[in-house]
């Protein structure tokens, strides 16, 4: 299972989809997982390999959202006694199993490499290639007369603004960075493309007035004004950049310096903001382990109210006695009263 859990990470890393890849790296008995186990968490909520029972895997799905949300990665423990394992830099959360078993999970977010699309043939433009794939990012390097001549660190290099593969960009354009270096040639063409994909990031190396004089040519083609506001021209730190390789440091110190805000942004909403509606929680009455209610496979109806389970076996132990459930005299998983009944638990 390892061999397909690492190759399908990889798939997916070379697709440019997020996921986390989470491996247990300390558990207790008695627990059906085993420090080694691994698994693979889509962003989409898909979960494949194995990181423990019905207890374990609600939890872990959680805080993969929310390492891909932020883009950090966690140490989880669960264990019947999260308190007494809380440490620096650990989320402790509780385990409901019956076991009493404890177990660590590390969950690594793996996000899309970063892409840099650089237009033009000029030294800037082939120094901030360069400079790109050197700090990992995928380079497209725009250049009508680059299928003759080698470019050290583009990955592809396209033909024109109006080529196909450009417009493919476009579905990941949030993690897209765009850099206009064309010095004179098609310089309102290859700003007109750069502006359709709404990258996260477009700068323009040209003097001030040249590019007012862009600026009024793309507005006379009908791009609004607001759009173009969002261009930085002259592109990158004003660090006194002279040569084309200092002007291509300039830039990326820039991007650097959108892409980690908006990492950070990222980080700020994920540690305030709750789980959306479709995603609230209800908690089993019988295990008291959270089931999200969206997904819910189990369910059951006790005096007009729906009462959610994290498995089959929780729901008919439930059936044959809600009473005790409705009590908070279920076996071996001390929790207090029953708030099951379509009740949100987080």
């Amino acid at each position: 299972m390892r061999a397909e859990l690492l190759q399908m990470a990889a798939d997916l890393a070379r697709k440019g989809e997020p996921f986390v890849l989470a491996v247990v790296v300390r558990r207790e008995s008695y627990s059906s997982a085993h420090q080694g186990d691994m698994a693979v968490i889509t962003a989409d909520g898909g979960y494949h390999g194995w990181l423990g029972g019905n207890c374990t895997q609600p939890t872990v799905k959680r805080e993969a959202r929310r390492a891909l949300a932020d883009g950090q990665p966690r140490l989880v423990s669960l264990s019947p006694e999260p308190d007494r394992d809380a440490r620096p830099g650990v989320t402790a959360l509780p385990m409901t199993c019956h076991s009493g078993g404890s177990v660590d999970v590390y969950l690594e977010p793996i996000l899309p490499v970063p892409r840099l699309l650089v237009f033009g043939p000029s030294p800037a433009a082939r120094a901030l290639a360069a400079l790109g794939h050197a700090m990992g990012y995928l380079v497209d390097l725009v250049d009508p007369a680059g299928d003759r001549v080698a470019v050290p660190g583009a990955d592809r290099i396209l033909p024109g603004p109006s080529a196909p593969e450009i417009d493919a960009l476009a579905t990941g354009a949030e993690n897209l960075f765009a850099v206009v270096a064309t010095m004179g040639e098609s310089d309102e063409d290859s700003v007109a493309a750069a502006l359709a994909l709404d990258p996260a990031y477009l700068g323009v190396v040209a003097s001030r007035k040249r590019f007012e004089l862009v600026r009024e040519m793309l507005v006379s083609r009908g791009i609004p004004a607001q759009r173009l506001d969002r261009v930085r021209n002259p592109a990158g730190l004003d660090l006194g950049a002279r040569l084309p390789e200092e002007v291509a440091l300039s830039i990326l110190a820039e991007i650097v310096q959108v892409r980690r805000s908006r990492l950070d942004e990222l980080a700020r909403e994920a540690a305030v903001t709750a789980p959306p509606p479709e995603e609230a929680e209800a908690i089993d009455p019988v295990c008291g382990m959270a089931v999200v209610l969206a997904t819910a496979r189990h369910r059951a109806e006790h005096q007009g109210r729906p009462v959610f389970f994290c498995n089959p076996r929780c729901r008919e132990k439930f059936l044959a006695a809600p009473e005790r459930y409705l009590t908070g005299e279920r076996s071996g998983s001390g929790a207090g009263s029953f708030r099951g009944m379509g009740t949100e638990g987080r």
